[in-house]
């Protein structure tokens, strides 16, 4: 790839990854579970909905679009679907945490799976999203996003009573995560992916004392899970010029909870100075997610992506209100570093949250038309 140049989205209304499911799939996936349809049946729904995902961003006049990640189980399920090693698992593997919501959102308290753990040496038995792109790059015309998940999220697979026969220690686990994730970084590249965005909602987990502390319970600090949580995502992102990568934070996105809160402050430096991805995708739909103040860390040649427009409430978000707020975040980064997304996808798992597909459309309309009425 030398004496290539570094292609760069630039696209104002972006999608962070994730719609929510239509009923036709969530009843093919538990079908398939039971043996009642075979796996030629259910990958025909899977095209269906895909079809519909990309339809529906098309419409709506998005700049970027994505799957909807419609083949998932979770946002990052596709580690344990593609390679071997990881213990038996099911949505609830991905569900455990202290969740929290706003008014009409129970607080649930939900325990990690006892037997949650990497057992043996991972083996990839295919690539975790190649298909995904394939597909969805020959439906569209559009800048096509492939999310991949960052490799700090598997940290909590490694089991000091589980792990240790397959990996002695976390780091020795984790490098191979990053192996196979720079793999398919690469095999994306080579199929001609231009957008790839690294999802790490684990990083916010270090803003919020109880989440911070319970991270450090896993034997290193803040600031070492930092060191190398950048250290790995930089691994996998590599070094291919032709590829603009997203970086996207969140503070936990299931059933319309969330998991921590917080300002950026104590992160933005260490992210925002040294991860090499060229987009920041930052959650920004309410007051959990603090001032745009830690925005003044970020580099010139970086863009925030905005992420005003909630997925977790019904309420579609003035124009007005939308407009005033990017306003208020240029005092920080110019707006021509700023785009607008919504705040995280609207069902990181089958599960979704609670809203219904003429929200979700509603409020990715509202994110082109805020686009639109700021950037022309």
């Amino acid at each position: 790839m030398v004496g290539e140049d570094r292609r760069v989205v630039t696209a104002r209304s972006d999608v962070v990854g994730s719609l929510l499911r239509p009923p036709e799939l969530l009843e093919a996936r538990e079908a398939l579970g039971e043996g009642r349809i075979g796996h030629a049946a259910f990958k025909a729904v899977e095209d269906r909905a895909v079809d519909e995902a990309v339809a529906l961003q098309e419409e709506v006049g998005l700049e970027v679009v994505t799957d909807g990640e419609m083949r998932r189980l979770s946002f990052q399920g596709q580690m344990m679907e593609a390679v071997e090693g990881f213990s038996d698992y099911d949505v609830d593997a991905f569900l455990w945490g202290e969740w929290y919501g706003a008014e009409g959102v129970e607080h649930v308290s939900l325990e990690r799976p006892p037997g949650l753990a990497v057992v043996s040496p991972l083996t990839r038995r295919r690539h975790l999203c190649t298909e995904e792109f394939i597909y969805v790059q020959s439906r569209t015309d559009r800048t096509v996003k492939i999310t991949i998940p960052s490799p700090s999220l598997f940290l909590s697979w490694w089991s000091p009573k589980l792990s240790v026969g397959a990996y002695p220690t976390r780091e020795g686990f984790l490098a191979d995560v990053v192996d196979i994730l720079r793999n398919e970084v690469a095999e994306l590249v080579r199929l001609g992916a231009t957008y790839i965005q690294i999802d790490a909602p684990f990083y916010p987990l270090l803003l919020n004392p109880a989440t911070r502390a319970a991270c450090e319970s896993l034997g290193w600090s803040a600031d070492e899970w930092l060191h190398y949580g950048i250290e790995m995502d930089n691994a996998v992102m590599g070094d291919f010029p032709t590829v603009t990568f997203g970086f996207h934070l969140c503070r936990g996105n299931q059933d319309s909870r969330w998991l921590t809160e917080g300002g950026y402050d104590a992160i933005a430096k260490p992210i925002f100075h040294n991860i090499r991805a060229q987009r920041f995708l930052l959650e920004y739909d309410d007051d959990r997610s603090g001032s745009f103040e830690p925005l003044r860390e970020v580099p010139e040649d970086k863009t925030v992506v905005l992420g005003l427009v909630s997925t977790k409430r019904p309420r579609l978000e003035p124009l007005e209100e939308l407009t005033a707020r990017i306003e208020q975040a240029s005092r920080f980064v110019p707006a021509e570093r700023l785009a607008i997304s919504p705040q995280c996808g609207f069902a990181s798992s089958i599960v979704g949250n609670r809203l219904t597909v003429e929200d979700e459309k509603r409020k990715l309309q509202r994110v082109v038309e805020a686009a639109r009425a700021v950037w022309g």
